[in-house]
């Protein structure tokens, strides 16, 4: 999207200097996630698109279209929405149309009404894409949404995938943290018996804020339900079937989906290629947006409108 007025233009040059500076100093990822947030709500006055909102699945899906040329679907990670893409999505409007979806259970999608995995988030994006009628498209998933592009790639026709520190490889834990998973089953249980259901809910919040982490804590009910369902969901059996061009890009200090990830994905599918910033967390897009920029732009520089 072109910039309406100078204002448009100073926020968005302020908050990539912000970004793309600021947040390295930081050291915890907690406060990088936090600002990221606050930032995605300050984007929102500069990514003003033509919204439609459908249902589909039984959910109300909201997406923003604009631009021309060939078809980019942008897909969010979790606890986000579209407005987290919006540096992206302003980057490739001059050559492509471009399609940035709330994924359902964000921004101004409704929650899915059941407890949804990847499957049901991939299959509403292929709805999506045949309601349109979206051939061939490229994607681009970040975090959570490279599930989704993972999943679809491996069997529907894709251009092209873009993985931005993507999920898909489901984590090997510690003991640590498997005593924490346990400990607090036993309290989800135990404590309505003991306290009351008022009182023990009441508790049970208060100790989900304490060792949860923030996506967790801060999701309702069902959506919780749905986050403990789809992190542990390992895709890397469907990853050999992506027969498309595939960037993976991701930054070296991501403890969110770490590097040793990437690097399995890039063993994994058959034609994809890795590109490593160093020093940079799980928003590497938003953390160095000038060579994120230049390596989207190379990527896709034969697929631009024009070429």
């Amino acid at each position: 999207m072109k910039p309406n007025n100078v204002e448009d233009v100073t926020t968005s040059v302020l908050l990539t200097i912000i970004v793309g500076q600021g947040l390295n100093k930081l050291n915890k990822n907690a406060d990088k996630v936090a600002i990221f947030r606050l930032l995605s709500v300050t984007l929102r006055h500069i990514c003003v698109k033509m919204e439609k909102l459908i249902e589909i699945n039984g959910v109300k899906f909201n997406y923003s279209v604009e631009g021309e040329g060939l078809p980019v679907v942008l897909m969010h990670g979790w606890g986000c929405n579209r407005t987290t893409l919006a540096r992206i999505e302003n980057l490739l409007t001059p050559s492509f149309k471009v399609y940035n979806v709330d994924f359902p259970g964000f921004g101004k999608s409704s929650e899915p009404p059941t407890v949804w995995g990847v499957e049901e988030y991939t299959a509403l994006i292929e709805r999506f894409l045949d309601i349109e009628g979206i051939d061939n498209p490229i994607l681009l998933g970040h975090s959570f949404g490279g599930r989704v592009g993972i999943l679809l790639s491996s069997r529907r026709s894709v251009r092209k995938l873009i993985l931005v520190d993507a999920a898909g490889i489901k984590p090997r834990h510690s003991m640590k943290y498997y005593v924490k998973v346990y400990t607090y089953k036993a309290v989800k249980h135990l404590l309505p018996l003991m306290m009351g259901k008022a009182k023990g809910e009441e508790m049970l919040n208060r100790y989900r804020k304490k060792v949860g982490s923030s996506d967790y804590s801060n999701a309702s009910e069902m959506m919780r339900r749905i986050l403990s369902k789809v992190v542990n969901e390992d895709l890397k059996c469907v990853m050999p079937s992506i027969k498309c061009p595939t960037l993976l890009v991701w930054g070296t200090d991501d403890t969110a989906t770490p590097l040793s990830d990437a690097k399995k994905m890039e063993k994994l599918i058959p034609d994809a290629g890795l590109v490593e910033f160093p020093g940079v967390g799980h928003y590497s897009f938003l953390e160095n947006p000038w060579q994120f920029d230049a390596v989207i732009n190379s990527f896709l520089e034969k697929d631009k409108r024009n070429k």
